[in-house]
């Protein structure tokens, strides 16, 4: 069983979120059967940007790095207290260790500054949110990435990134993907009907 870390900070933006759990959730009961989600949160209790609460299965302080085959990192708005949460030294630290040990990580929009900010893509090419005279990109281009601003996903090695929330669903697929088949992803795919 390949098991993902949702990791839940709070201010994070509920849809970015819900495409990991609805795409490994499809592939556990309708793919191949081989993934599990996991909600970790960085609190007990967490609101997203829009004040949906959550109360994720397991606090990030109960976590082991190898009950897990992957990271996914929602992004969050500032004005919600995103980055309070994102920059705090025990979810850097979690990042570091699951790159450490190779292990995928993916973020949607603004979660790549979280990556960015663990030192983690320092050298390595990535994207963030793209919009809004692209204050995002230029934060992530001071952490030492190499800035591909016109490609909506970006993969370096065991890092993914994406541009803006509409990447979403594709962040998920990708993810799904390299924890299984490019065919396992195709039919849950064709089974949520992204495809014909």
């Amino acid at each position: 069983m390949k098991r993902v870390c949702l990791l839940l900070i709070n201010g994070f933006e509920a849809v970015e979120a819900s495409v990991f759990t609805d795409v490994i959730g499809w592939n556990n009961l309708e793919g191949d059967r081989s993934t599990e989600l996991v909600a970790v949160g960085t609190r007990e209790k967490l609101h997203s940007t829009w004040n949906f609460t959550v109360i994720p299965e397991m606090h990030i302080t109960d976590l082991c790095v190898d009950d897990f085959d992957a990271l996914a990192i929602p992004g969050g708005f500032e004005e919600a207290g995103f980055y309070e949460d994102a920059f705090r030294e025990d979810v850097l630290d979690l990042i570091k260790k699951f790159d450490e040990k190779g292990k995928i990580i993916a973020s949607i929009c603004v979660g790549a500054l979280v990556i960015a900010k663990s030192g983690v893509l320092k050298g390595r090419n990535a994207t963030t949110y793209n919009l809004s005279n692209q204050k995002r990109q230029k934060q992530l281009a001071e952490f030492g990435v190499n800035i591909i601003p016109d490609q909506p996903i970006v993969i370096d090695r065991n890092i993914i990134t994406s541009y803006n929330p509409a990447t979403a669903f594709d962040v998920a697929f990708k993810l799904l993907e390299l924890l299984t088949s490019e065919e396992n992803c195709c039919n849950v795919k064709k089974l949520m009907g992204f495809i014909k």
